[in-house]
């Protein structure tokens, strides 16, 4: 009864069409390849999403947090203003305020005579001036 070919039907079917009953194999082979193409369009698209991420590593702590927050925002809110904000802040290289800062800092620290923990040190006092010299009768001499 597989032989039986509708009258209406041409002589030569493509090969992709399946007999009845048979197992459709060209929709298999392209459920396979959109299932694969989804998978590296996706894998494609985060690691472009993260790559303001991967760039800021090489910089310092803050900027990388600050241009992983914007990453997370473009990505959830679908603005892409805060992806290319991240990428710029990424490139930047942010000038480096916080070591001289607390340099500054420990120097104020040493100089007051304070340590990290807040304790007072012994400040050493001035020598007090030596009395002024008393004649032979008890009275100091003033000049």
């Amino acid at each position: 009864m597989a032989d039986n070919i509708h009258p209406a039907a041409i002589e030569h079917l493509p090969v992709f069409i399946a007999a009845p009953g048979q197992t459709d194999w060209l929709f298999n082979v392209v459920v396979v390849f959109l299932l694969a193409m989804v998978l590296i369009v996706g894998n494609f698209y985060f690691k472009l999403h993260a790559l303001p991420e991967h760039m800021a590593h090489r910089g310092k702590k803050v900027q990388m947090e600050i241009v992983a927050v914007l990453a997370l925002i473009s990505l959830f809110t679908h603005n892409h203003i805060f992806w290319i904000a991240g990428l710029l802040l990424a490139m930047i290289d942010l000038p480096d305020f916080s070591t001289p800062m607390v340099s500054i800092a420990q120097s104020l620290e040493k100089l007051s005579g304070r340590d990290k923990l807040g304790e007072d040190k012994a400040i050493v006092s001035l020598p007090e001036p030596e009395p002024k010299s008393e004649t032979a009768g008890g009275v100091s001499e003033h000049v």
